[in-house]
């Protein structure tokens, strides 16, 4: 508790520190723009839920520990509960899930399905609205019906090679930085838990054909590494200064022999023209979208997304998501998944992505696609991390000062022809 009202009393500081003075209002930094354009589009949006949100936002982030599977993960696993630390992943669920199960049913490369029964909670005090006004972005129509009255619910399937460990509610707690372990690889890799999400939702099986369209900086292709199921895996971004710190991550995290040019390949191309180059190629394809980057964008100055000279770059966000979702969609073969996210709390980046880009694939390219039910998804993590629960599509995490994770938002699609 006492780390918890040092965190509350800094935080205070931090959210007194953005309030814009009025000389400043004609040249707002970066950071006050951004806090102000949120402040008009999530106020509304996520209605009583904002101002908690905001002070999570302003306030230090939560980090998760993704542990390297290439080293001696038993070491680093007792190290993490001495700390109190738990892996949310099989551990830190509601109710019956993986973490229930023996040490011994967790075997290499094998699959683990999450219990189907799990249930929607019962009391949700959150406040939504029917469309998404949001004056920071241009374009789209906020009031679109769902692309499909069409869901499916599955079960989820994690590999056991993944673990991340994380601090409980209202523990501010740090993890220290990783060190080497006796492979020479760094033990773990710090990364905001929720952003292990959208790969634990992938589903990749072993065998599996992977494409990571926009991967830098690298910690979900870090993560889809770790499951040790993917027989190829195609690493892309359009931005070769972001694939060189890929680059170090994938040197620091995974040996040598796993880096092999049949197993995986690192390109430099505009997403946008992927589907066309590789059509119907990919098992699972993940769009880990750029956006605006809400939680940093608070805190930047130097080339701020929300500054005035980048208002047109953030106005064409939602078409270049939805062109890059499209693309993605074309990739992935008839059978095949697709997982969008971004760490936007925005609608327009979000659910109406999703929306127009399954009306583009439907009407343009006559594609099938079914969205995926991630109810119990979020049920099952609902201890570990603050769920918005009201998402038309998809599911949103968001920052909360007990839980200060995200924010992320997530969609699965499932392609049939």
């Amino acid at each position: 508790s006492g780390r918890f009202r040092r965190t509350g009393r800094r935080c205070q500081l931090m959210v007194s520190s953005f309030r814009p003075k009025a000389s400043s209002r004609l040249s707002a930094r970066g950071a006050e723009l951004a806090l102000q354009n949120l402040d008009m589009s999530c106020g509304p949006q996520l209605g009583d839920l904002w101002p908690s949100v905001r002070v999570g936002l302003l306030c230090e982030q939560k980090y998760g520990a993704l542990l390297n599977g290439f080293e001696d993960v038993e070491k680093v696993i007792r190290q993490m509960e001495l700390q109190q630390a738990k892996d949310f992943v099989y551990g830190g669920g509601d109710s019956q899930g993986p973490g229930c199960m023996p040490k011994g049913g967790c075997k290499p490369r094998g699959i683990q399905d999450l219990p189907q029964d799990l249930k929607t909670p019962e009391s949700q005090d959150l406040q939504t609205s029917e469309s998404c006004p949001d004056p920071s972005l241009a374009g789209g129509d906020s009031g679109r019906e769902s692309p499909s009255s069409l869901e499916t619910k599955q079960s989820l399937s994690v590999s056991p090679n993944l673990k991340c460990f994380t601090f409980p509610r209202g523990d501010t707690t740090r993890f220290k930085p990783a060190r080497q372990g006796s492979l020479r690889m760094l033990e773990y890799y710090l990364m905001d838990a929720a952003s292990l999400l959208p790969v634990l939702i992938l589903d990749v099986q072993p065998g599996h054909t992977v494409l990571d369209l926009c991967a830098a900086p690298g910690g979900k292709t870090l993560a889809l590494l770790q499951t040790e199921c993917c027989r190829h895996l195609a690493i892309n971004d359009i931005s070769s200064s972001r694939l060189s710190r890929l680059r170090k991550i994938l040197h620091n995290y995974v040996p040598k022999n796993l880096c092999t040019e049949d197993r995986l390949r690192i390109t430099s191309f505009d997403g946008r023209l992927w589907g066309e180059i590789e059509r119907d190629t990919f098992d699972r394809v993940l769009v880990d979208a750029p956006c605006t980057t809400d939680r940093h964008s608070v805190h930047e100055e130097d080339n701020n997304i929300f500054s005035r000279l980048r208002i047109r770059e953030r106005q064409m966000l939602p078409l270049l998501q939805t062109q890059l979702l499209v693309s993605g969609i074309l990739a992935t073969k008839p059978g095949g998944s697709i997982v969008y996210s971004t760490c936007s709390l925005s609608q327009l980046q979000n659910e109406c992505v999703v929306e127009r880009a399954v009306q583009v694939a439907e009407t343009e390219h006559g594609m099938e696609l079914l969205t995926e039910d991630l109810t119990d998804v979020r049920t099952h993590y609902r201890e570990t991390f603050n769920f918005y629960g009201r998402c038309r599509v998809g599911e949103l995490v968001l920052p909360h000062l007990t839980a200060n994770y995200g924010p992320m938002y997530f969609c699965k699609l499932h392609k049939i022809h």
